[in-house]
Order: structure tokens, then C-alpha cells, then sequence
């Protein structure tokens, strides 16, 4: 039975029940398990975090010994953002890939594996799915994370991954609301603008949402994007507008709200978390993630007093936070008794099938698989915070292993071609590449490496808006480790 701490009120006690946080180690510290005994009800699981399933499960377990029926949370997507295989890389291609693909059985059934796996674990909210239309393909922090550039295509996936995630009883958080596809900018660093009229956004932006709140998505996370046509004013999590008068009033979501990561720049640096904290759930988030990167007591103790003390200078109305901890309560209720789906036996091998079935080929003419060990030359841009740099990615490691003694060099910038080159010797040259269409440097690096070695395998593990070329090239839209696998298994022939 849930038990709270004596002495802990009921306004303290709402102020802690709303707040995600993080913490550092693969087991639970001993000023978590003290605040879920005063009332925290969520925590959020990172790369950070995470050793092997059965370490998390038994973190899980920990936990739940605090407080049994507590939200325990986690950024997995699958593909290139992942959390449980945060060392490895996926067994998952990704959002871009299924789309690619476009079956949206297929995308339920991967979403459905994928929750069967985190039910195991203990996790019961994934913040995910990725709802995002990638509009904009110079987008730096969304690309391979959505489903594709079609509003309807993203819309019948997005639904998809929500019917199957849940499936196996792990609540889904579709993101980012209103949509952070056509953005330039990352909110991480700073606040994305997005100018489309409001028309635009009703069409593009707002569908696969609507199709989420359809599919009976249990969590909508907000982003930190400021979009004049709904609110010149506030960004998306501050916005009663965009919380309240659209998601809750017009597409008539009555889920859990949760904003993303309050330390990220787009809020930090303008509002700061304190005070982004209150402004959120005054304009009608439920919940409030943090833990990214701020993972300690005092973080939650900030929180939680800033959230007490507006409430009694009125600044925050009591039955706002009352109503916001409400949800994350039913929230909790319903992960306690929803059952998993009867024919959740799982299929481990999902994974591979969809990334498989992902991959574009274009040859010039016809392509002799390679039979003896290559160089892989990976030219690499810097990863966004949202992938993070920990998880490897590529193909040379699924390639050393069809075809022993494949070396791999990593480069980048203006010398990038030329050193490849020289480390390559006459071995032939597979490039891996990711975006290139963003990267000038890497365009310019393939020019200069295709000018000398036509006969090179090029693989494209971002979004594939270059064009194609090299002796074969091979399109992943994913650069998850069985991404990797089956673009290896292309070029070694297997």
C-alpha cells in the first residue's frame, strides 16, 4: 500500500507528486526513496542509469518498495534514441525508418516489442512517440525522430506506435506538442520559432496529434517552441493558449500534460526552472520533466518550494496544482491495471525485420558484394543532446563481424577526405554518413573521396535528402545498431 510520510501536507505533497525528476546511478539514492515516501509520485530513468535489463528491473523494484504504485519513466524511442541500450545501440530502427517502410502493422508490432521490453524492466511511461512532421530538413534536433516529412503518414504511425506501446501497459507520451518539426533550432540550446500561419499548423503540425489523443495516448509532452500564431508570448509549455484552450479545449485531450526537460535552454536561460515550473502548470501542464541534466535533491527541493510558495502568494491557484497531481494519480492507476494484450509473447526479432525492410538501395550498376575486409570511413557530425554521444552508431562494428579484419576511422572537417584516404590505403572504402545534407564539410569530404575512389560504398544513416551515390548507396534512415546490421549485410552479401 501506498504510504506517505507524516507531516508531509497535502499542498507539499501535490507540489512534489507532479514533479519527474532524475538522479544519477544505476540504483535508487537515498533522498529518492525519501521523497516517495512524502509524495513524489514519477521518476525518469536516463542513459545514466542503466546497466542491464535486470539492473533496471531490480531498480525498478526498488522503487516500487517505496512507494508501489510510483510512475517510472524513460526517453526511449528506439532508433537513434535510446535509453535501455544506450551502450549498444537499438534493436529498434526507429520512427524515419517505419515510416519508411509505411506499414502501420509493422509499426505497431515494433512499438508493442519495444513495450513488452520496458514492462519487463519495470518501466511503465514512455516519452515517446515522436509526433514531430519533419518538415523542415535542416531541422538539427527532430530529422531521423519522426516519422517522415507526410502529415498523413505521420499521423497513421504516430497512432499506430501509440496502440502498440500500450499494448503491452506502458503509457505513451506523444511529442512535441504543438509540434517541433519545422524548427531550425534546438531547444536544448535555445528557443526554436516556428512562423507558420495558423491554418498551416492546423493541417501539418496538429494532425498526428489528433490522431494520438484517437488512439487513446495516456500523456502529451509540450515543447519549447514559441509559435506566434497560437501565443506570441510564451512558449508552448507556458502557454495557457497552447495547453489549455487547444490540446485540452479544442482537440479535447483530457490525459496527462508533461512538459520536457525544464533544464533545457529554451526555458532554463529565459525563465529559469523555478519559475518555468509555475508558469507550466499555471497554464495546464500536469507534470514537469527534469532530470536530464539537473539529477539531485536540491533540484526537486527548488521545485517543490517554488511550486508551494506560488500557490500561497496566489500566484498559482491551489486547484490547479490539485488538478494537475490528480493526473498523474490516474495516470498511475491505470498502469496499475491495465493488463498487457494476450498475444504479447513478443517478437525479438522485430527489430532487425523493420530496419531490413527500411533500407533504400541505388547502385549504378549492378553491385558485387565485397569479400574482403574494407575501411570505414565514418564521417561524423556531432551528435544533438537528445542522442547524446555515448551510443555507438555505423556499420563497421556489424561489418567486422561478416567480414573480420574491417577497420574504421572517425572523421570530421575540412581534412576529413584526405585522412580517410590515407588510413584506407587500398582497401575499399565504405563512408558513413549522417545528414549530409546539413553538413557542407561532409558533402565536400564524399566529393573529394568519390573523385578518387568511385568504387566506394556510401551509407546514409540520417535523413536521405542528399543525392544518391558511390558504387552503391545504401539509405538506413536510422543509425540504430540494427540499421548497421542490415546495411552490413547488404554490402558483405549475406
Amino acid at each position: 500500500m501506498t504510504t506517505f510520510a507524516s507531516g508531509t501536507d497535502t499542498l507539499t505533497r501535490d507540489a512534489l507528486t507532479v514533479l519527474q525528476p532524475g538522479f544519477t546511478g544505476t540504483t535508487a539514492p537515498d533522498w529518492l526513496l525519501r521523497r516517495l515516501g512524502e509524495g513524489l509520485a514519477s521518476v525518469g530513468l536516463f542513459g545514466r542509469n542503466i546497466a542491464t535489463p535486470e539492473q533496471v528491473a531490480a531498480l525498478t523494484a526498488q522503487l516500487r518498495a517505496e512507494r508501489d504504485d510510483v510512475l517510472v519513466a524513460i526517453d526511449e524511442e528506439g532508433g537513434d534514441v535510446t535509453r535501455l541500450e544506450v551502450r549498444t545501440g537499438s534493436s529498434f530502427p526507429g520512427n524515419h525508418a517505419l515510416g519508411a517502410v509505411d506499414d502501420v502493422e509493422l509499426t505497431r508490432d515494433v512499438a508493442a516489442e519495444l513495450g513488452r521490453r520496458l514492462a519487463a524492466c519495470g518501466v511503465n511511461l514512455n516519452w515517446a512517440p515522436s509526433a514531430d512532421v519533419n518538415s523542415n530538413p535542416a531541422n538539427p534536433v527532430i530529422g531521423v525522430r519522426s516519422f517522415g516529412a507526410d502529415t498523413a503518414l505521420v499521423a497513421r504511425h504516430t497512432a499506430a506506435y501509440v496502440t502498440g506501446l500500450q499494448s503491452a501497459g506502458v503509457a505513451a507520451c506523444t511529442k512535441h506538442f504543438p509540434g517541433h518539426g519545422d524548427t531550425a533550432v534546438d531547444s536544448h540550446h535555445a528557443m526554436p520559432r516556428i512562423d507558420a500561419d495558423a491554418s498551416v499548423l492546423a493541417e501539418r503540425e496538429l494532425a498526428p496529434f489528433r490522431a494520438a489523443i484517437a488512439a487513446g495516448s495516456r500523456a502529451v509532452m509540450s515543447a519549447h517552441i514559441l509559435v506566434p500564431a497560437l501565443d506570441p508570448d510564451h512558449p508552448a509549455t507556458l502557454s495557457r493558449t497552447v495547453l489549455t484552450d487547444l490540446l485540452r479545449g479544442e482537440l479535447g485531450y483530457t490525459g496527462l500534460i508533461v512538459t520536457d526537460g525544464m533544464e533545457m535552454q529554451a526555458i532554463a536561460a529565459t525563465y529559469g526552472i523555478e519559475r518555468g515550473s509555475v508558469l507550466a502548470i499555471a497554464a495546464g501542464a500536469d507534470a514537469i520533466c527534469v532530470g536530464g541534466g539537473l539529477s539531485d535533491d536540491e533540484t526537486v527541493r527548488r521545485l517543490r518550494d517554488a511550486l508551494v510558495a506560488a500557490v500561497r502568494s496566489g500566484e498559482l491557484p491551489e486547484a490547479r496544482l490539485a488538478e494537475a497531481a490528480e493526473r498523474v494519480r490516474e495516470l498511475a492507476r491505470w498502469t496499475a491495471t491495465v493488463a498487457p494484450a494476450a498475444d504479447g509473447a513478443g517478437r525479438e526479432d522485430i527489430g532487425l525485420v523493420a530496419a531490413r525492410r527500411a533500407l533504400r538501395l541505388t547502385a549504378p550498376s549492378p553491385f558485387a558484394p565485397l569479400t574482403e575486409a574494407p575501411f570505414v570511413a565514418a564521417f561524423t557530425p556531432v551528435a544533438n543532446i537528445a542522442v547524446g554521444d555515448e551510443t555507438p552508431w555505423g556499420v563497421a562494428a556489424e561489418l567486422a563481424r561478416l567480414l573480420p579484419g574491417t577497420e574504421t576511422g572517425g572523421y570530421t572537417g575540412e581534412d576529413a577526405a584526405r585522412a580517410a584516404l590515407e588510413a584506407a590505403g587500398d582497401r575499399r572504402v565504405v563512408a558513413v554518413v549522417r545528414d549530409e545534407h546539413r553538413h557542407p564539410w561532409m558533402a565536400a569530404a564524399l566529393d573529394a573521396l568519390l573523385a578518387s575512389r568511385p568504387d566506394t560504398v556510401v551509407v546514409e544513416m540520417g535523413v536521405p535528402q542528399a543525392p544518391s551515390r558511390g558504387a552503391l548507396h545504401i539509405a538506413t534512415y536510422g543509425a540504430a545498431r540494427v540499421c548497421g546490421r542490415a546495411a552490413a549485410e547488404v554490402i558483405a552479401g549475406e
